[in-house]
């Protein structure tokens, strides 16, 4: 009898270190969002009210070309084009040299994910049945921020592991295809399919260049200009073009460029130069145009706080979020007979998917998109956003903390390294368990020896 496949099981330790290194940045970025939403939110409420809302309204910009946007456009349009544009790569490599390239462990975050977003949408459409104009915004809170998220667990200091940070992250970058899609399809008002087509001829050469290797700042950026400019004039929101442009970008070096061992492609290059340009300062400069919200006091919160709309939010992103990931993996684990990690336990899965209900950056960029920047609604939008995201971390941290000593035992045990060669040595006896195993091996086992003995 075969043993039973885990659930949240160790990845291996090439990966585990990438994504520890990865998450230490958006960590970092989830702070600066922190402070850049909490200084638009305060200026808001103060009597000088106007000069940030003048200040977010002033527009800039070629007319000739359409582009005389606000400034707060232009952080929704321009620089979250930058913010999807790393999300882009990192779901890329996800696909081809991650995780999620093994169907047998990409089911259970993309599960969780799909999961995620469903019961989030359907209670807030529930909520808002009567409310024919509320329903447009069904897909605000499908979405988790992952660097808000990861602030929340710098700041209460929870030693959450390994396992359970790869999983929020692979989590988040599907979460962030489907949001983008969801953007793409419905939220586009008008289709000017002229500029649409011919934004695909510098995507295109964009393309040939990267995959040539090409890594040229003055030869890429008028490419991708070119192509976030088409999308935005065909009525795409111009995000799309960042996602779009990450597509291109090749993640393993091809055999052509010089071998199998000649290392990563462009991918990881881009990543590394573009992600703190996107975490420290497009996602927190978003943050500010879009979070300053007026609460005109007790009474303006409390009418804020009671619109179907905002309790929609509410609800989707606290209650929504954790129904709809905890759902999706217990239904894994009874279809496919596996069984949690022995390291953890269900109420480690509630914190994270509580956690997951921390949605911020895609959910006010929803917002706007089905409402209108500085709506009545849209105001009602960041209220239940900014509300749900804080009911989210505050019932996460009451889940997590108090586990924090069994997380701190098994964050112990990840880092111990007797012989000082580099590698924690858990991952040198799961390595050996790997070439030892036998036909009964688990599935993560077999996913571990594939991942070893296959060169791409």
């Amino acid at each position: 009898m075969t043993s039973p496949a885990r659930l949240f099981s160790r990845g291996s330790w090439a990966e585990t270190a990438r994504i520890a290194a990865l998450l230490r940045k958006e960590t970092v970025g989830g702070l600066l969002l922190i402070i850049g939403a909490v200084v638009a939110l305060v200026w808001a409420n103060t009597p000088w009210a106007s000069a940030y809302e003048g200040f977010r309204d002033t527009v800039v910009g070629p007319a000739a070309l359409h582009l005389d946007l606000s400034l707060g456009t232009w952080a929704a349009d321009g620089l979250l084009a930058i913010f999807f544009f790393v999300a882009g790569l990192e779901l890329k490599r996800e696909f081809v040299a991650g995780d999620l390239r093994d169907p047998r462990k990409a089911v259970l975050p993309v599960a969780a994910a799909v999961g995620g977003m469903a019961v989030p949408a359907v209670i807030y459409a529930v909520i808002n049945l009567r409310n024919d104009g509320g329903l447009v915004g069904w897909a605000i809170p499908t979405a988790t921020d992952i660097a808000f998220a990861l602030a929340v667990l710098a700041v209460i200091s929870t030693h959450l592991p390994a396992a359970l940070r790869t999983f929020l992250l692979t989590l988040a970058v599907v979460d962030d295809l489907l949001a983008i899609t969801i953007i793409a399809i419905f939220y586009t008002s008008s289709l000017s399919l002229g500029p649409l087509a011919l934004a695909l001829v510098p995507l295109a050469l964009f393309g040939i260049a990267v995959q040539r290797r090409v890594r040229s700042w003055w030869v890429l950026l008028p490419l991708a200009a070119a192509t976030w400019v088409l999308v935005h004039e065909s009525g795409v929101h111009a995000t799309v073009a960042g996602v779009l442009l990450a597509f291109t970008v090749p993640v393993v070096r091809s055999q052509a460029a010089g071998g199998p061992d000649a290392g990563p492609g462009l991918a990881e290059h881009f990543e590394h130069r573009i992600r703190p340009i996107s975490a420290g300062f497009a996602v927190p400069v978003f943050a500010f145009f879009s979070a300053g919200v007026t609460v005109g006091g007790l009474s303006g919160l409390g009418a804020s706080l009671t619109d179907s709309v905002a309790v929609g939010i509410i609800a989707g992103l606290v209650v929504g979020k954790t129904v709809g990931i905890m759902g999706a993996t217990w239904l894994v684990s009874r279809f496919t007979r596996a069984e949690l990690d022995t390291d953890l336990r269900w109420p480690d899965i509630a914190g994270l998917s509580l956690l997951a209900g921390i949605g911020f950056t895609v959910s006010l960029l929803i917002g706007e998109l089905a409402f209108g920047p500085g709506s009545l609604a849209d105001e009602h939008v960041k209220v239940g956003v900014l509300t749900g995201t804080l009911l989210a971390a505050l019932l996460a941290t009451a889940v997590l903390k108090p586990r924090d000593r069994r997380y701190r035992r098994i964050a112990e045990a990840e880092a111990r390294d007797a012989n000082g060669d580099g590698i924690p040595d858990v991952y040198q006896e799961q390595g050996r368990a790997v070439t030892q195993t036998s036909p009964r091996e688990t599935v993560d086992e077999a996913s571990e020896r594939k991942r070893a003995t296959d060169p791409t």
